[in-house]
């Protein structure tokens, strides 16, 4: 049985073959086709550092059709991230890319490895931008919000 998930994308690191944080974005999106079908691609757009992180993130986010169940979707998306080139490093650190299930059409999800809805995306303006552009009607099962009133409530937070 397919599923649809919401995949949050992030890089502020190059890629010695891709290039620009930008473009490692675009090629992920692209790599994701691995794990199913990517429905739709948001725009990329550019966000501050969190954390330790020292340059300005790229973010996007992608809709992913899949057979996978949530854990071996998490495991495909972390494949492609060590793939990238990505090491397991400081939380919020500089990274080629990051990719995170933000949400999925079964619901809620909850393991040690994986919570689906995010735990931390209704307050990030990076991750509600993207989102906003192609899944604006998503529900977060936990809120009952759609993504596009999670972004209005979270207001001029939002990355340009």
């Amino acid at each position: 049985m397919s599923s649809t998930y919401l995949i949050a994308l992030g890089s502020n690191r190059p890629h010695h073959l891709y290039g620009s944080p930008r473009a490692v974005l675009a090629a992920a999106m692209e790599e994701c086709a691995a794990l199913g079908t990517v429905s739709a691609r948001s725009p990329i757009v550019t966000s501050d550092p969190m954390g330790p992180a020292q340059r300005r993130f790229a973010n996007a986010a992608c809709v992913l059709e899949s057979e996978y169940d949530p854990p071996a979707l998490l495991a495909g998306l972390k494949r492609l991230e060590s793939e990238f080139g990505r090491r397991t490093a400081q939380r919020w650190g500089d990274r080629v890319v990051d990719l995170d299930v933000i949400l999925w059409s079964g619901g809620v999800h909850s393991s040690p490895a994986l919570m689906i809805p995010h735990r931390d995306f209704r307050a990030r303006g990076f991750v509600l931008g993207p989102a906003l552009s192609i899944a604006a009607d998503w529900r977060d099962p936990v809120t009952g919000f759609r993504i596009r009133h999670l972004a209005a409530r979270l207001g001029s937070n939002r990355p340009r």
